[in-house]
């Protein structure tokens, strides 16, 4: 009940009166309208483009399944919605609806139950996690833990999906920008993962408010004002139409806005018309829509009034419990006067606004005294309700008041349990606000601020944090708010701002508050890693010699030392990880942190391990990626896990779209560009490292910029456009040969001498080489070693080669990163077979094309295979080159189905709807010659035994080198 409703109604839509929460589909037979305004039969002025575009996104048939209506107060969206509905549900489609409203936008997946309300036998229907999932958003489960927000998606997708199979759906969102937050993640969610799918999104947004989660992508039709010829033609279809002096000052101020025109027609009608309408200079539009309407309060009974404020107070959860409340049945002739004043209408059964600037009119024009009334009657009958009850207690309010503010304090709660950390966040501020005492008051911004970091929303966490800094000077307070703001702070791109300011408040806090000043130098060690700033690294040294040490930091130290400089020391840093594992076995998140560390020292075997038992006891859930959670994909992705790899990159990008972190979906971006690249869809590849490039300023993160250029050189290799691939990894080191990034270029030295070789640029790329050789010395782990000497062995002279490429294959260790493994087992075999050393080269050859065939490497096959042929080798097509005929997707959905997963079951793990994973089964049958799914678990099967190393093609990588089995370890 936010007493500043009217200045955000302002915003809500315009002629046609809004859809009431809770009415579910829309029907045929609603009341009819009042003069003036536009109905279901009504002719709309002035919007005929708008309109013929709203018609072809109603369209079953459309390409775009999401199209956002915005404009101004009053500029008609609401109608357009209303009439694309109409014209939807006529057509047969489905018509689900969801209205915002300032007032529940502090309540947690509200706009979400309004929009499932109608469906609650489809909610029932979803699978048990998906329902529970649903239940638990809704507060209507246990809600024992926090729901996991990307299932809430699934589940939404699901059921929108399942509609769809009977006749198109056609959501409608309006005033979205008074949506809660959780229910926007949930919805901006689905709205990504809507191709292919009988379902059509359209969402009215206040012209120039941005909608978390619906990035720059979403097509956008724009509500303009109207042009002169159709402002004069609406006010002609005025009752009392306007003319002379009243027409031009109504024209004047009205501005082409609809509703304002209507009303600025209507008041004028009821003043003398030579006087026109009231000059209230140069007020904002709304203020001057809502005064119009404010001035005609005066003249209604008391009894009427009293009726307008308790309806004006209720928000519409409330307005099922109007009788008990004492606001009169809509039948009651206290609404007469009101109902003429052009106020309200009747809607069926009950009374409405005729739009919400009047309910903010009504509620503003009446005093603070009467409003605090109205609020505490409603706090008396929602006593089953605590929610609501806690916020009317709230509004009526006159001083700080412990009581309310502990209620709240406790509603906060729930809605932190059920996911709506926005919600809580609002509601602790409220509740900071009404804390009698300063430190509690202090203490509740600081609550505040860990909710909101969960936003993505980094100047609302500062505002808190600042907010808390001016009501308190306890130190430890402080230092926790110090913390709050730089969890979120090291998850944005602001890298070089963000560091300094981390780096400033752990020298603050390191003598009082050591523990403190150490999360912010972990913090900053992240910020370190994403900028690959070289200056930063020698401040957090400085900072760790300051701070003291005790056996209880040494997970927290060595984190710090592995992100900020992992090839500094590095033996003693991976002596460290047994015992680090050790500690945290039974703490999943502890051991992802471990894992981290584990991928960064270039010890990907155990970096795997803990992810893989850290994800049997806890799946990644909450509203934020982890810092530096892009180290999961990239370990799977190195290990050859490359399914995995893509699970994790999709839902590190759905959890950073929803937060509104560019940063950590540009990080996802890169790994997913690389794999893509690997498996040969390059032209995807491309748009995923473009896409990645976009979000991010190359200076400030030096690691995402590496990184979608390795991947950009990886596609471009793949076509065989050496020189273009050797131009994007020439990118990964400076102007000198430095590396750009301290760990991201390192993996690329092998990748860039083998483009320099394809375009005659060896002597360049030599000296790039040897001076990352000469930089690493003895801190080079045995993979970038082996990487070195690959790298030496493409660029020296034939015949010094071969010792540079038994060199890069001695280490048995090195098979956990397989395809780089290949990738030497055929720069091998191909200088063997050169050298005419035919029957030596067709064993790392055999090697390299199993590896390729099971990991889906397509370009690479290729090549092994022409190799193959030319050593004489017979070569046959094996099921793993029809899995490799698949998108990347596909392959994931088809090995998932071979698993015996359900449809729903594969959509909920890769974030698809049941629809899209059938779309694509359908699609890749005939690819793989089948015609049941009965018949996938054999293929898939085939396909993994064909692609295991035979003991008959074991070869050993020379003199020195020890006999191993070829492909590794599994």
């Amino acid at each position: 009940m936010d007493e500043h409703t009217g200045d955000r109604g302002a915003g809500m839509a315009p002629e046609q009166d809004p859809v009431e929460p809770g009415q579910g589909e829309s029907e045929p037979g609603e009341s009819e309208p009042e003069p003036g305004e536009p109905g279901p039969g009504t002719l709309i002025v002035g919007r005929d483009a708008e309109l013929a575009r709203l018609h072809r996104a109603v369209d079953p048939l459309s390409a775009d399944r999401v199209l956002i209506l915005a404009g101004e107060m009053g500029t008609g969206k609401s109608a357009l919605l209303e009439h694309a509905a109409r014209r939807a549900g006529a057509a047969g489609a489905r018509v689900l609806r969801a209205t915002g409203s300032a007032s529940e936008s502090g309540l947690a997946f509200s706009a979400l139950h309004q929009l499932l309300r109608p469906v609650p036998t489809e909610v029932a229907a979803l699978p048990g996690r998906q329902r529970a999932a649903v239940r638990d958003a809704f507060g209507e489960g246990r809600a024992e833990s926090e729901p996991d927000l990307m299932r809430v998606g699934v589940a939404v997708l699901s059921l929108l999906s399942g509609l769809g199979e009977h006749r198109p759906v056609l959501v409608v969102l309006d005033d979205a920008q008074w949506f809660d937050r959780a229910s926007l993640d949930a919805l901006s969610f689905v709205a990504r993962r809507l191709d292919g799918e009988p379902v059509t999104m359209l969402i009215g947004v206040r012209g120039g408010d941005h909608l978390p989660g619906f990035d720059r992508h979403v097509p956008t039709l724009t509500l303009g004002p109207l042009d002169n010829a159709a402002a004069h033609h609406l006010l002609d279809l005025q009752p009392n139409s306007p003319a002379g002096h009243t027409r031009s000052r109504i024209l004047d101020q009205a501005g082409g806005n609809p509703l304002a025109l209507r009303e600025l027609t209507r008041t004028a009608s009821a003043q003398d018309t030579a006087a026109g309408p009231p000059s209230v200079g140069p007020l904002p539009l709304s203020d001057r829509l809502e005064r119009l309407f404010a001035a005609r309060l005066d003249r209604l009974p008391a009894a009427t009034a009293r009726a307008l404020l308790l309806l004006a107070a209720m928000d519409s959860a409330d307005a099922t419990l109007a009788g008990s409340a004492g606001l009169p049945r809509a039948e009651d002739p206290v609404w007469l006067p009101a109902a003429q004043a052009g106020l309200v209408r009747h809607g069926g059964t009950d009374i409405r606004f005729r739009h919400p600037l009047v309910r903010s009119a009504v509620y503003h024009a009446a005093s603070v005294d009467a409003r605090r009334e109205a609020h505490r009657t409603l706090a008396e009958v929602l006593r089953d309700e605590p929610d609501r009850r806690a916020w009317h207690r709230a509004a009526g309010c006159p001083h700080p008041d412990a009581a309310v503010s502990a209620e709240l304090e406790r509603t906060a709660d729930r809605a932190r349990r059920r996911g709506g950390h926005a919600a809580a966040a609002q509601t602790l501020r409220r509740a900071a606000e009404l804390a009698p005492r300063r430190e509690d008051s202090a203490r509740l911004l600081v609550e505040a601020a860990a909710e909101a970091v969960f936003t993505g929303d980094l100047p609302w966490v500062e505002d808190l944090v600042a907010q808390a800094r001016a009501r308190t000077d306890d130190a430890t307070l402080l230092a926790s708010a110090a913390v709050q703001a730089g969890r979120l702070a090291v998850l944005t791109g602001r890298h070089t701002a963000v560091f300094s300011r981390l780096a400033d408040a752990a020298e603050e806090w390191a003598a009082s508050h050591p523990a403190a000043a150490l999360d912010l130098v972990v913090g900053a060690a992240v910020v370190r890693f994403y900028s690959g700033e070289d200056t930063q690294r020698h401040r957090i040294q400085n900072l760790l010699r300051r701070l003291p040490t005790s056996a209880a930091q040494t997970g927290l130290r060595t984190w710090v030392r592995a992100v900020s400089d992992p090839f500094d020391n590095r033996t003693r840093l991976t002596a460290l990880l047994p015992r680090l594992t050790a500690e945290a076995k039974e703490r999943p998140e502890r051991l992802t942190a471990v894992g981290i560390m584990a991928w960064l020292l270039d010890e990907t075997p155990q970096a795997v391990r803990a992810f893989d038992a850290a994800f049997d006891r806890w799946e990644l859930r909450g509203a934020l990626p982890e810092g530096l959670g892009g180290a999961v994909a990239w370990a799977y992705l190195e290990r050859g896990r490359w399914e995995q790899a893509r699970e994790a990159c999709a839902r590190t990008t759905a959890v950073g779209r929803a937060a509104g972190l560019d940063h950590a979906v540009a990080c996802a971006a890169t790994v997913d560009a690389t794999l893509l690249a690997f498996q040969g869809d390059t032209s995807e590849a491309r748009a995923r490292a473009e896409d990645a490039l976009a979000l991010i300023d190359p200076l400030e993160s030096r690691s995402v910029s590496v990184q979608a250029h390795r991947a950009l050189g990886a596609a471009a290799a793949a076509e065989g456009a050496h020189e273009t691939a050797y131009g994007h990894l020439r990118r990964v080191f400076t102007a000198d040969g430095a590396p750009v990034h301290y760990h991201a270029s390192y993996p690329a030295l092998a990748d860039l001498a083998a483009a320099a070789v394809r375009c005659g640029r060896h002597e360049e790329a030599a000296a790039i080489v040897e001076r990352s050789a000469a930089a690493l010395a003895d801190n080079a782990s045995p993979r970038l070693r082996a990487l070195i000497s690959r790298a030496r062995g493409l660029l020296a002279d034939p015949e010094d080669a071969e010792p540079h490429f038994r060199a890069a294959l001695a280490d048995p260790a090195l098979e956990y990163w397989p395809f780089e493994r290949a990738q030497t087992l055929l720069d091998l075999a191909e200088w063997l077979r050169r050298r005419r050393r035919i029957a030596e080269a067709r064993g790392p050859l055999t090697e390299a094309l199993e590896l390729f065939r099971r990991l889906g490497a397509r370009p690479w096959i290729e090549r092994a295979r022409a190799e193959s042929r030319a050593a004489g080798l017979g070569v046959t097509d094996a099921s793993p080159d029809a899995l490799a005929e698949l998108s990347p997707q596909q392959r994931q959905i088809i090995r998932l189905a071979a698993r015996g997963l359900t449809n729903r079951e594969i959509g909920e793990k890769l974030f698809l709807s049941p629809r899209t994973v059938s779309s694509h089964l359908y699609r890749s049958f005939p690819k793989l010659g089948i015609t049941a799914r009965s018949q996938l678990r054999d293929l898939v099967t085939g396909a993994e035994a064909t692609s295991t190393p035979r003991a008959t093609h074991s070869w050993s990588p020379g003199p020195a080198g020890s006999r191993s089995p070829a492909g590794g370890p599994r």
